[in-house]
């Protein structure tokens, strides 16, 4: 009998292993630092805190600003 492409009922359920948190760890540091560092330069990259000078990252990143709810003049 030919294999088929589509499984029946009757296979058994495929079990998926955890990920363990050792594991994860370094991806949700990562993840929360990247986040950290778009909320900085979305929120907060213009003025006195300006980390560049000139408002390039400012008008790079304007439209993302409002649609998020920060205001920025």
């Amino acid at each position: 009998m030919a294999h088929s492409a589509v499984p029946s009922t009757t296979d058994a359920p495929v079990l998926v292993a955890p990920i363990s948190l050792k594991t994860l760890a370094p991806w949700a540091v990562f993840t929360g630092v990247l986040m950290l560092v778009l909320l900085y330069f979305i929120g907060v990259e213009q003025g006195a805190t300006a980390l560049f000078e000139g408002e390039t990252v400012h008008e790079w990143l304007h439209d993302g600003r409002h649609l998020l709810g920060f205001p920025c003049h």
